[in-house]
């Protein structure tokens, strides 16, 4: 939390407490001297970061969400954006990828029982294996009601049929968190949640998908050709599926905004140091007032992300429903790191666009902050849809 209650009750205050910043300064200074020197190598490789994985599980900085009696971090949603902004400064691809179990393992906390989690949590902490969410398909992005795959009951156990796309993590997954319909009339009142584990007949992955940034965040997709899923793997009941996706997304987005704001921030920070160093007309590029304001809204639209991203985790800690910011929150930094990138490259001129440089990659890896996690375009329009609620 950001205070206590003693003193939320009185007055306002907005600095971390001590723990918190011991928390903000060891995933700092793990992005600075594990991550940073690492990424262009990730970057250009592809490969999936696992000795990086080993360093920040060894540390406690994976699987934050999972609780404290299992083996986790037992962390807050403020905490999770603290450290997700912390490690996106040094590479958001590097960043999604280790910190993907969090949002994974979200519907098992939302909806699963005590054998569940007592199964699949000490399996992610004590042998650090990777699981991955499973919702987006081939023709159900944004519309999340209308997944196709199927869970249709057979006696003690389900069988599962469908493909799923853009599943990061799901090459090195050892666990799936599926989503898929148990009564396909019936829209969203028909979907239902699963753990799906790799190893069971039926399940299978195509090559990692290329595409344009976050290239340590490898993502593909998933196949499940007649999977039989025991019927203790579904979570919660039939039909809550999704309840457990939009309560998801009210936990997973605080995140990501941070993660977003954490490569707005980078970027501020390169055109910065850059503005002060390169000289034109006898003098640093800072001082031409059109590359000056673009740094000050630089500036702006970190401080402004940061602070819709803490209030939005800050609301969720607290029990308290914060759909609307939430929304807000993913929507204006995901905006934010993709402008300020741009800007970024625009600052740094020819060599912006070079890959010598490192703005080009915060900008490909910018953009797809704005697409993940719900459009921006999505945002909006719960936004919009509570504004008129009632």
């Amino acid at each position: 939390m950001l205070a206590t209650k003693a003193e939320a009750e009185s007055g306002l205050h907005l600095e971390l407490s001590d723990d918190l910043l011991m928390l903000q300064n060891l995933a700092r200074d793990f992005a600075r001297k594990e991550i940073m020197p690492v990424a262009e190598h990730y970057d250009r490789t592809g490969e999936w970061p696992w000795d990086v994985w080993k360093k920040a599980l060894k540390i406690g900085l994976v699987n934050l969400n999972i609780p404290e009696g299992y083996g986790g971090g037992g962390a807050s949603v403020l905490e999770e954006c603290i450290v997700a902004e912390e490690l996106a400064y040094g590479c958001s691809g590097i960043q999604t990828a280790l910190m993907l179990n969090q949002l994974a393992v979200l519907p098992i906390l939302i909806a699963g029982n005590a054998d569940q989690m007592g199964r699949y949590f000490p399996r992610l902490v004590e042998e650090g294996k990777i699981i991955a969410y499973c919702m987006t398909e081939p023709d159900a992005g944004s519309d999340v009601a209308g997944i196709k795959t199927t869970a249709v009951r057979k006696g003690d156990h389900y069988v599962l049929n469908g493909t799923k796309t853009w599943i990061t993590d799901g090459p090195v997954a050892s666990y799936f968190t599926v989503f898929a319909k148990t009564d396909p009339d019936a829209r969203h009142k028909g979907m239902s949640c699963f753990i799906v584990e790799r190893d069971w007949k039926g399940v299978s992955t195509s090559k990692p998908l290329e595409k344009l940034g976050q290239h340590a965040a490898q993502a593909c997709q998933v196949f499940l050709e007649d999977v039989e899923v025991p019927a203790e793997n579904l979570l919660g009941r039939e039909g809550d599926g999704f309840m457990i996706g939009m309560k998801v997304f009210d936990k997973s987005r605080p995140p990501v905004a941070a993660a977003a704001t954490g490569v707005a921030r980078r970027a501020l920070d390169e055109a910065v140091k850059y503005g002060g160093e390169r000289m034109a007309f006898g003098q640093p590029i800072f001082s031409f007032q059109g590359v000056g304001f673009m740094l000050a809204d630089m500036k702006i639209r970190v401080e402004a992300s940061r602070a819709l991203t803490w209030r939005s985790a800050w609301l969720i800690d607290n029990g308290k429903r914060n759909t609307v910011e939430a929304a807000a929150a993913k929507a204006f930094s995901a905006d934010a790191a993709m402008i300020n990138a741009t800007d970024a490259v625009q600052v740094f001129g020819g060599n912006g666009y070079s890959k010598e440089y490192p703005v080009e990659k915060l900008m490909r890896d910018a953009k797809i902050y704005q697409i993940y996690e719900g459009t921006t375009q999505i945002q909006k329009g719960i936004i919009l849809r509570e504004l008129y609620r009632g």
